[in-house]
Parts: C-alpha cells; structure tokens; sequence
C-alpha cells in the first residue's frame, strides 16, 4: 500500500467533480489506489462476470440499490456505462465524491467521456511507479516550481534543493521500470517471469479483445522494435520498411501503443510558419523496464553497456518529469521537443502557466559547453529565466548564463 504522488490531486478531483476516472496501463496500480483513495466505498469489477450482469443487466437498479459511494474498475468493458451515468448524475449535479471508475484503454473511453460525461468527470492518468514512490519517498520540492510563474528567483530555488533519491535508487527504477509487483518484489527471477507473462498477456488479451482482426504477430514485431526507438524520432516510413509493414499501419499501430499506455508520443515543439524543424514524433516508453526487458537488459552491466542507453535515458527521464509535473495542481500545460532540420535538438520543453522550461538530458556526468549550444540559444532567442540540464552529476550548479546542473537524483 504505497503512498501514490496522485493521491491528494485525486482528492481533490472528488471534491470538484461527482465523478473521477483514473486511466492507466494495465498493473499501474489503479485499482489499489482507487480503494485507497475511499477504502469504505463498495468495490465492483466489470472482468468479473458477476459485476458485469449486475450492472449492465438492470443498470436503473443497480443505481437504486448503489446510488453513491462506488468503485467501478475496467470500465471500458461497458461503454453504455458513460451515457448511463450520465442521466444519475444531472438528477442531482451538485453532489459531488460520488463515483471513482477506472479504465485500461482509452481507445474508444475518451470519446465515450466527452460524449457523456463532459464538465461531469475529473479525469487523471496513472502511470507506472515513479521513482520516488518505489523508494517510499515524498515526491521531490523541485515541481514546486511548477505552481507559479518561472523567475529570476527560479535557479535559486533550484540550487536550494536536497536530492530526493540516491544514484542507485535512480538507476534501478531506471532499469527495472516501475510496475508495482515486480519492481518492489526485488526478485530477478521474479521479475523476469512477470515482464514475459505481462507482455504476451497485453498482446494476446488486451490488444485482441481490443483489435480481433489485428495481426497479433506483426504488432508484437512492431512493439519490439519500437522498444528499441525508446527516445528517439520515429521514423515511420523506415520503421514499416525494416518490420515490412505499410506506413498506414505503422501509424495505427503507435495509436494503439499509445492508447493502451505502453506508449507516449511527444510532439515537435514548433511555432507557426516555422519550416526548420522537424515534425515528426518523438516517442517513449511509458515503462523503461518494460522497454529494457523488451531488449534483453535486465541487470545494471548490461544496461551500461546498451548501445541505447542515452537515448533510453532521456525517455525515463522525460517520464519522471511528466509525472511528477501531473502530480502538481498546474493545468492547462503541455510537453514536446525541439529540433531543427539541422540536427540542432533540445530533449524536452514543458509549457503552461509557469512559462517555457527547456531541459536537456545527458546520461553522463560531464557537460561540455557545445553540447548545449541549442539550449542557450533557445533560452536567449526566448528571453527564458532558465534552462536545466539534467544528468547524473552530484551537484547542482549554474554551468552557463541562466543554465543550471541538476542531478536526476532531484527529480
């Protein structure tokens, strides 16, 4: 029972809304949370027989009998569901902490919500463990610099911090991933067994109760692969030709991997008219465990010696900040990457109403000041109160005008 970073914005949500969605891949946690969240509220399991007939059979009574105070897990099995609700909730709009319903795929789930539920539901996206919550730490004072605008007082604030973890915990949430049983089992064995059962299970029921005429067996191909694009810019022309597979397909198949949560696609960061840069997506792992397994690395030597372990680290990385930066109360926010037709590239750059944050990402511990001309050029063409390197030094420390060091162990 781990304290999740999500906890007290999920309580929040209750507070605003009658009803909260937790989404999330398979084994994230979500139901453990949800239960945590309101342990007395009544329990239901649309992947159980007897939940589904209840519910789906007579849902007018189903609502009499449960009229408030539940928990609905893999709502997606009942899309009817959402409509439904919808008619409980307007009969009494201002009540709120009613229901908490999770979901696994947000294929059609989305549309079935904006469709039904809009301005009804809060929505909230559970990831796998961030690193803090393998270790049972508080999640690091860094994002509190995501609650108000960005300043000249930021890299002070910034050079203030403790570190929040230790190298090895941060290069075993790393390598490991961070899906709940076997991250914090501490097993190889273990953990071996349940990545390969937990893969062929995702594809053999998930994508093909989702997907029945797909083809199990190139998808399977095709997330391998993409396994070993963890952090780089896809290329879907060359991807469908390596896996002979049409480009169309392999544009479906990122779709699928992304709203099925093993995925993320981040866009190019570009402006209007801007012609320079690139547009493809880059993409990462939601899990770098999962992506490490996929390839074979499963210890630390193996890891330090992977011909993609920059770009694999750049991926996990950018996952840490994504979550820690949704466990704020920020809204309205975004992410992509920057890079020009020329090659000139900067990671990640966070947006919202605490301005423009560019970071770069080094696996290493040394910075040289070439590598991060693009990120003082973009700092200074956008007149930004900083931009962040994030590595694995030990200190935190300005290296450039308005640029600051700062360790992964602080994030």
């Amino acid at each position: 029972m781990l304290d999740r970073n999500l906890y007290n914005k999920i309580n929040t949500l209750l507070k605003i809304f009658p009803v909260v969605i937790i989404l999330g891949v398979r084994q994230c946690g979500k139901t453990t949370l949800a239960q945590m969240i309101r342990p007395d509220w009544t329990y239901f399991d649309l992947e159980r027989f007897q939940d589904f007939e209840f519910i789906s059979r007579d849902f007018e009574f189903f609502i009499k009998e449960n009229p408030h105070s539940i928990i609905i897990d893999e709502a997606q099995q009942y899309p009817e569901l959402f409509s439904q609700m919808r008619g409980v909730i307007d009969r009494d709009r201002q009540v709120k902490n009613r229901f908490i319903l999770t979901g696994s795929s947000s294929l059609d789930l989305i549309k079935n919500v904006s469709q039904s539920l809009a301005g009804r539901v809060g929505i909230i996206e559970l990831n796998t463990l961030k690193a803090n919550e393998i270790n049972s730490h508080p999640l690091s004072d860094f994002y509190q610099i995501f609650e108000k605008p960005l300043g000249s007082n930021s890299i002070e604030e910034i050079k203030n911090l403790k570190p929040a973890l230790n190298y090895d915990q941060v290069m075993n949430a790393f390598l490991k991933g961070g899906y709940p049983e076997p991250a914090l089992k501490n097993d190889n064995f273990f953990y071996d067994i349940w990545m390969e059962n937990y893969f062929q299970t995702y594809v053999q029921r998930d994508i093909r109760s989702l997907f029945p005429r797909l083809d199990l067996i190139k998808y399977q191909r095709f997330i391998s692969m993409l396994s070993s694009l963890n952090g780089t810019i896809i290329n879907r022309s060359q991807v469908g030709r390596s896996l002979n597979i049409n480009e169309k397909s392999i544009r479906d198949y990122l779709d699928i991997a992304q709203d099925s949560y093993i995925w993320r696609n981040i866009p190019c960061h570009a402006k209007k008219n801007q012609q320079s840069l690139t547009k493809m997506p880059r993409g990462n792992f939601q899990d770098s465990g999962l992506s490490h397994f996929l390839q074979g690395v499963t210890n630390r030597k193996q890891l330090m010696n992977y011909a993609n372990v920059g770009s694999s680290f750049e991926a996990f990385i950018i996952e840490e900040l994504i979550r820690g930066v949704e466990a704020t109360h920020c809204t309205n926010w975004n992410y992509s990457y920057y890079r020009t037709k020329n090659g000139a590239e900067i990671d990640l750059i966070l947006q919202g109403p605490f301005g423009l944050l560019p970071v770069e990402i080094k696996f290493g511990t040394k910075i040289k000041m070439q590598q991060i001309y693009t990120l003082k050029k973009f700092v200074k063409d956008n007149q930004l109160p900083l931009g962040i390197v994030l590595n694995n030094g030990d200190h935190v420390r300005l290296i450039a005008d308005k640029i600051i060091q700062l360790p992964a162990t602080y994030i």
